[in-house]
């Protein structure tokens, strides 16, 4: 049973709209259940109450955490769209004036047309979905307050009959789409764990963000090589790791010192070879951390023939050296696809900052496009870097950064104690 919320201190209600969670058939709960633990890890600060009901996340908060409680629900994946609402009893005159004063609402912001959409799960309702639409846009049609336009109106008022009837608008967007848009896909945590590669660049922020969206965890992985790359560099992977925990709940970012395994490379490494040596020993690097993490896959931001290093023979013999399935999320994307995803989930500032990763600084004139897996075995097995790579590994330092310190330090509402920061030693959960 839920529990009994007090409206007068909860006054602020929200409405999201589960969409692929509700076609999981017999798992449809479990999908759900991983939702509501996403929301409340993110909410621990925040001063609110949720439940999800036929398809739908109910958030009520006081007004003073509104604007942490739609922070969350433009982050938390799994949610295709959400609103502020007005709730009502289920009377039709009540009903026809929250929606009367909604229709108020969006023509002070310059809205000029409507449609009413009516929807009535509580069946013992007298009216139907219909008869509910055609009462209630009578006022609103008759003050003329909004024009009627049933095919491309500026907004869509929702009536929604549930345990109570809930009012709401969905403003017409981009791309002749309406509502607030949520970030669809399926709740983190329910696909597993993987290990992102997160360079400073556009492309494996994104990369996560796409695993993510298919509900898969993240945890992250860097390589930096002080004093060749900047602390500057490393300031950017900090706040692409804070971007990409927004999205995924919480994230481990694993800063892994490469500057010694790199220099062996370029000493010893045929000079077109060096970026494929260095991309090999990166992988060996991330079998270790996916080892201890319990990681299911690693993940890349790597497409198809974008540099030398992604063409079809060296993608092969790169993941030839991983001792877990490589995911390429991005593999047939182009730089357009890539960017335009970056700007939306807003790392595109960052990633374009003129600090460069380890991988720009060492890149040879001439790079072998097309390598011969034997080849590369057997120049590996000349470098004899296995225990550089294994020391690299062990001195790693690993951050902490979560959604719900993002609300804490931005929305608390209520004593918070914020859990960012550097973790000696072992990762959580290890």
């Amino acid at each position: 049973m839920r529990e009994v919320i007090d409206r007068s201190v909860y006054s602020r209600i929200y409405i999201g709209k589960l969409g692929e969670l509700t076609l999981k058939g017999s798992n449809e709960h479990f999908f759900e259940w991983q939702l509501m633990t996403n929301m409340r890890l993110a909410l621990e600060g925040v001063e609110a109450k949720l439940y999800t009901r036929s398809g739908r996340l109910y958030v009520f908060c006081t007004p003073e955490s509104s604007a942490g409680v739609e922070y969350a629900l433009s982050h938390i994946l799994g949610i295709t769209g959400w609103a502020a609402v007005s709730a009502t009893g289920k009377d039709i005159g009540a009903i026809s004036q929250a929606v009367l004063d909604v229709a108020r609402q969006e023509a002070a912001r310059g809205a000029k047309s409507f449609k009413i959409e009516a929807k009535r799960e509580d069946k013992s309702f007298p009216m139907n979905s219909y008869e509910i639409a055609s009462h209630v846009a009578g006022p609103v049609f008759d003050t003329g307050i909004l024009s009627v336009d049933v095919h491309t109106p500026d907004i869509v008022i929702k009536v929604e009959v549930r345990d109570d009837c809930y009012v709401y608008a969905e403003p017409r967007g981009n791309g002749g789409r309406y509502g607030m848009s949520g970030r669809r896909g399926l709740p983190v945590g329910v696909s597993g764990k993987g290990l992102l590669l997160l360079s400073g660049g556009i492309d494996s922020p994104v990369a996560g963000y796409r695993m993510m969206r298919r509900g898969m965890k993240v945890e992250c992985a860097y390589f930096h090589s002080y004093p060749y790359t900047s602390k500057e560099a490393e300031d950017k992977v900090h706040t692409l790791a804070r971007i990409i925990a927004d999205y995924g709940v919480d994230t481990h970012l694993n800063i892994i010192p490469f500057t010694d395994v790199q220099m062996k490379i370029k000493s010893a490494a045929p000079k077109e070879y060096t970026t494929l040596m260095l991309r090999i020993c990166m992988m060996k690097a991330a079998n270790l951390l996916a080892e201890r993490i319990s990681a299911n896959c690693i993940i890349t931001g790597e497409s198809l023939g974008q540099v030398a290093s992604q063409t079809a023979e060296n993608l092969a013999v790169t993941e030839s050296f991983a001792e877990r399935p490589v995911y390429r999320p991005l593999i047939g994307m182009d730089k357009e696809e890539i960017t335009a995803t970056a700007l939306e989930i807003g790392s595109y500032e960052t990633s374009i900052l003129p600090y460069e990763d380890c991988c720009v600084l060492f890149t040879p004139r001439h790079p072998v496009l097309k390598a011969k897996l034997d080849d590369a075995r057997e120049i590996y097995r000349r470098l004899e870097i296995d225990q550089l790579v294994q020391k690299a590994f062990d001195d790693r330092r690993i951050f902490r950064y979560s959604l719900r310190d993002t609300l804490g330090s931005r929305y608390a509402t209520r004593p918070f104690t914020a859990q960012d920061g550097e973790c000696r030693g072992r990762l959580h959960g290890e």
